[in-house]
């Protein structure tokens, strides 16, 4: 009978984490250095999510739309989603509540936490509306949780799809975050 290999690893917390210099996430007390830092694309693509979430709630008194916050979900797990949309009240140094809306942008170092690990976690929060962008392919595969599960509900180039924010209905217009 094997041993279970993570026994061997540290497991670290929220009171570790605020102390490491530099960009950070802690999922299940496991650390993930968030280096590099995002290319040039990278960096774009998230200031145009960011603008066309910021159109897109002009009308809405009830969301924001942030770029990466620590979003504390327990005491081993905190991640920074590159752009995300939250309801209600947020006050101090970290976000406590699951966002309505997460973009998270593919990157070589990152695509397989974003795709599996963050996946995972965003539907077990309950994250209503997770999109993942993929900017080698100018793609964005929409997701919406769906009874404790998500569906994908397009895969988006040039689409327009409205979200549901639940205070809020918003539309985005995909082919704007490539141009």
């Amino acid at each position: 009978m094997g041993y279970p290999r993570d026994r061997d690893l540290p497991h670290y917390t929220y009171e570790n984490y605020v102390q490491w210099e530099g960009r950070w996430e802690l999922i299940h007390g496991i650390p993930y250095a968030m280096t590099p830092a995002p290319s040039l694309r990278h960096q774009r693509i998230s200031q145009r999510i960011a603008s066309v979430l910021d159109a897109a709630l002009a009308a809405c008194e009830h969301c924001l739309a942030l770029l990466p916050v620590d979003w504390k979900i327990d005491e081993d797990t905190v991640v920074q989603p590159d752009n995300l949309v939250i309801c209600g009240k947020a006050k101090g140094a970290y976000l406590s509540k699951a966002p309505e809306l997460i973009f998270e942008i593919l990157s070589k170092s990152t695509a397989h936490k974003d795709k599996n690990t963050k996946f995972n976690l965003y539907k077990s929060e309950g994250v209503r509306h997770y999109v993942i962008v993929d900017p080698k392919e100018q793609l964005a595969k929409v997701y919406m949780l769906h009874e404790g599960s998500y569906i994908k509900v397009m895969d988006a180039t040039e689409e327009s799809l409205e979200f549901d924010l639940g205070k809020c209905l918003i539309n985005i217009d995909f082919s704007r975050i490539w141009a």
